[in-house]
């Protein structure tokens, strides 16, 4: 399995709609959320970090190969999946739908040798 992080800035105002957006995840999409995962392979977690800067999100998404079922789900036109991106525009200002680098690089690893830069 294989781990990749994305660090996502919620836009200034928008951490209630943004919670708004979890509460559906958590509760009346949240079968529509497992299946989307299920379909591209990938475990994810959210979580919020509040900073003197503003509040960030932290999504990881594990798998086998969690950049490519990243790329997948952002792809998608199901209903649920253009849905997600809609809300993630609106909360974080991001258009998902528009190619991105690799989300993050792993720079160092508790558990690994050294990594090469």
């Amino acid at each position: 399995m294989s781990l990749i992080a994305v660090a996502f800035p919620i836009l200034p105002g928008k951490t209630k709609d943004w919670q708004d957006f979890m509460d559906q995840l958590n509760g009346p999409r949240h079968a529509e959320f497992v299946a989307s995962r299920e379909r591209i392979g990938a475990h994810e977690r959210t979580y919020l970090q509040k900073t003197p800067m503003g509040d960030l999100v932290i999504v990881t998404l594990e798998g086998d190969d969690p950049a490519k079922s990243f790329g997948q789900f952002v792809s998608g036109k199901d209903a649920f999946t253009l849905w997600f991106l809609e809300q993630t525009k609106a909360v974080h200002g991001i258009d998902l739908s528009v190619p991105m680098p690799l989300p993050s690089s792993l720079v160092v690893d508790s558990r690994a040798a050294v990594l090469a830069k």
